[in-house]
């Protein structure tokens, strides 16, 4: 009956399609194949049995804690209004250079997203703060949009990011699945650290190309980045010590999160709860903390917690129907009878991703897909880290595909209405074009995710 697993699959994502809300979607269609299987004597009602232990283990989960204690900290940065003086200070340091502006809004994305890891946040934040700024200052609408949408989804891959944690989680237990199924009991390990250690030089080449096409393109064609030369406002401090005010306190919170879980000083949970308290601190010390928004951001982050568990609740409904079916054993077959070996099933896995991040989010694909394909692969041999980089890169350029892309619909939200849908989506094409490639860079050398966790860790 495994063409049954395949039937829900489908259900499941022409549901999505239509509109209906994803946590529900997975549980509820999963339970409506099961209870007809179950009529049809098609399913076995004993795997039901299994779910009260699996939800268990989503409660009792430590790891899963980061998650509201990352979401506090980015959503505490936002609303201490960091971004806006960043912008500011960088706008006024870069703003003289060709295309100046722009590498001020990527080097401001990249901090927020080592800040925050939230890619919402940072795209709507940049859109309102940059977008109308470098329009004003004759920007191209397509170059500046199409920049702003590559550089809020940074916080995919740069950590801490949210992706990161949840990938780190589900690739955890999958690579002890993979060792079990060959019949190894002890067990080689993969934290959220090692992928934290592992998108750190992708994450940084990914910005050093993002510059690197703004000065070619600044360079070639001036009228589409051009320089801005910056006036100083009355009563603005001095370059040299706006500059150490807004970029010491976001680099000092990075420190603290990172350096403790790259230096093995503390978990990713325990580093979240330095990063969340840093953070209040920090808005405290700006004078930006009220009792509103403090109410603001804790609702905020119930509202953005309750989203991810009750996804991974519907996942795990979801993963228990489709095993049951024996969906799991067809996508290993399918994927060991591939021409090329782990070269073909990882494409064909890196595709299929790819496509569903047209109408997925990059949550319900971790959820959903990667359990079912992450063994099968990892029992190939590859390495879980870079596996795990590679599947966070190929969701990050989902963010920005056309017409479907997240982060394009964040922009659209708030972007002026002199910027069309059209220039946008025709901005945001070379920046797929260089995640690709870095995509490609990755799989040819894996070494540059590898190299940092090994150094580390073992």
């Amino acid at each position: 009956m495994e063409w049954i697993a395949l039937l829900l699959f489908l259900t499941v994502c022409l549901v999505l399609m239509a509109g209906y809300p994803v946590a529900f979607t997975l549980g509820g269609v999963a339970l409506l194949f099961a209870f007809a299987g179950i009529l049809l004597s098609a399913f076995d009602a004993s795997e039901l049995g299994l779910l009260p232990n699996r939800l268990f283990g989503i409660f009792s989960n430590s790891t899963l804690i980061a998650v509201p204690l990352f979401v506090f900290m980015g959503m505490m940065l936002e609303k201490s209004r960091i971004a806006e003086h960043l912008l500011r200070t960088l706008a006024r340091l870069f703003g003289p250079l060709p295309g100046g502006l722009a590498i001020a809004v990527v080097v401001v994305g990249a901090l927020l997203a080592a800040s925050t890891g939230i890619v919402g946040a940072t795209v709507v934040t940049l859109g309102l703060l940059a977008l109308p700024t470098m329009i004003r200052q004759g920007y191209r609408p397509d170059m500046a949009s199409g920049l702003i949408c590559a550089t809020g989804t940074l916080g995919q891959m740069i950590p801490p990011s949210i992706a990161l944690v949840l990938l780190g989680d589900v690739l955890s237990t999958a690579y002890q699945q993979a060792q079990l199924r060959q019949g190894l009991w002890s067990f080689d390990t993969v934290s959220i650290g090692d992928l934290f250690a592992g998108a750190i030089v992708p994450g940084l080449l990914l910005v050093l190309l993002y510059i690197g096409w703004i000065l070619f393109t600044a360079l070639r064609h001036p009228q589409r980045a051009p320089a801005v030369p910056w006036r100083a406002a009355e009563g603005e401090p001095p370059l040299g010590r706006a500059l150490v005010t807004s970029l010491l306190p976001p680099l000092l919170l990075i420190a603290a999160v990172l350096g403790s879980i790259l230096a093995g000083k503390a978990t990713p949970t325990e580093a979240a709860a330095v990063g969340a308290l840093g953070a209040l601190l920090l808005a405290l010390l700006r004078g930006e903390l009220t009792l509103a928004r403090l109410r603001d951001v804790m609702r905020g982050t119930t509202r953005v917690t309750s989203m991810v568990f009750m996804i991974l609740i519907g996942a795990s409904i979801f993963t228990l129907v489709f095993h049951g079916y024996g969906g799991g054993d067809a996508v290993e077959r399918l994927l060991g009878s591939l021409p090329g070996g782990a070269f073909g099933a990882m494409l064909v896995v890196m595709l299929l991703i790819f496509l569903l991040g047209f109408i997925l989010d990059f949550i319900e694909i971790t959820f959903v897909v990667v359990p079912i394909v992450a063994p099968v692969l990892l029992m190939m041999g590859l390495d879980p880290v870079w596996l795990g980089i590679m599947i966070a890169l190929n969701l990050q350029t989902s963010f920005l595909t056309p017409p479907f892309g997240f982060a394009l619909f964040y922009l659209r939200g708030v972007a002026p209405q002199e910027v069309s849908t059209g220039a946008i989506y025709r901005g945001v094409i070379p920046f797929i074009i260089i995640q690709l490639t870095l995509l490609v860079l990755l799989a040819l050398w894996p070494t540059l995710v590898t190299w940092l966790p090994d150094l580390l860790y073992r």
